[in-house]
């Protein structure tokens, strides 16, 4: 019998959620994602300190300001690393918008195709990258256009069925409910100490996701992400796609067992339901203790590290100019 890691590849797309391209070689995922989190795991490997010192030059040789050339680096040295992993895989990136823009649409939208257009200039073609967003109302305005102009967007941080409607409503590519962060929030807010996949919260929220996005003939792609076990990412099976960790890849590939289909688009799709207008959004979600909680909470430990990269960068530059 092939491994669960195979019988989940028969009928999920399986994306690697890492910057490590040794970890890609392994597990040949069909795409790939990277945050600044693990942006900055990459960034203290040797094996892309060639990669940093090309973003510092290139950011250098742009001008501007300290924090100009900084911020310019971070994009060079997420589209390096997005167009190495690119050349293994054969599907598509998604690299990060920087989380300090998550509340201004024009910001993001400026990022955004700045990111492009140095991917462009590797000669990317556009349909393989997507450009990752916080599910914040700002965020999925900023990919409504994007998607307008074909830029294709995956939004992140997703956690209430608010924003999966909003995403669903802007037509964008694809979503990242997260299973794992909405788990940890029941497990350190009620009395359960764990559970079992069927009635994990994390399980049930995407399970709803998916099953209202093909009832209601939305064409958004639900990509399940935030795995904390296996057990969640057997649960959910089926599922259009799912970005797992290579650790929990090795224990796919390493279990034998049978992995049963645990999710199944529905024989007849229905029409596409009412829009959520913005003050529904912001009602429905800020009324969901637990996804206003981890939206927040996920884009303050994106901006954490992405202050970690930078300065990292920073004194990387320092070292290059002494030298």
């Amino acid at each position: 019998m092939m491994n669960k890691l195979s019988q989940l590849r028969a009928i999920t797309a399986v994306v690697a959620d890492t910057g490590d391209i040794n970890a890609i070689r392994q597990f040949t995922p069909l795409d790939a994602t990277t945050n600044p989190s693990l942006l900055l795991k990459a960034a203290q490997q040797a094996e892309y300190q060639p990669l940093i010192d090309e973003a510092i030059a290139f950011a250098a040789r742009q001008g501007g300001s300290s924090g100009e050339q900084t911020a310019r680096c971070c994009d060079r040295l997420a589209t390096r690393i997005g167009h190495e992993i690119l050349q293994i895989i054969p599907g598509r990136i998604s690299t990060e918008v920087d989380a300090r823009l998550s509340f201004d649409t024009a910001a993001t939208l400026e990022r955004a195709r700045r990111i492009m257009d140095l991917y462009a200039q590797m000669d990317v073609a556009p349909e393989r990258v997507l450009i990752k967003i916080a599910s914040t109302w700002e965020g999925i305005k900023a990919a409504e256009i994007l998607e307008r102009e074909g830029i294709h967007c995956n939004l992140t941080l997703l956690c209430s069925f608010a924003q999966a409607r909003a995403c669903a409503d802007a037509g964008v590519t694809l979503i990242s409910p997260f299973v794992g962060r909405i788990s940890d929030w029941y497990i350190h807010n009620t009395d359960a100490t764990s559970f079992a996949p069927e009635q994990d919260p994390g399980v049930q929220s995407v399970r709803r996701i998916y099953h209202f996005y093909k009832e209601h003939a939305y064409n958004t792609t639900v990509m399940g992400a935030s795995f904390r076990n296996t057990g969640q990412i057997e649960a959910l099976a089926g599922c259009d796609s799912l970005t797992i960790s290579p650790d929990l890849l090795a224990q796919l590939d390493a279990d034998s067992g049978r992995l049963p289909r645990a999710l199944s688009a529905t024989a007849d799709a229905g029409f596409a339901a009412a829009p959520i207008a913005e003050a529904e959004f912001r009602f429905q979600h800020n009324d969901d203790a637990m996804a206003h909680e981890k939206l927040g909470e996920g884009i303050r430990k994106f901006v954490v590290d992405q202050y970690a990269l930078e300065s990292r960068l920073q004194a990387r530059a320092r070292i290059l100019e002494i030298a």
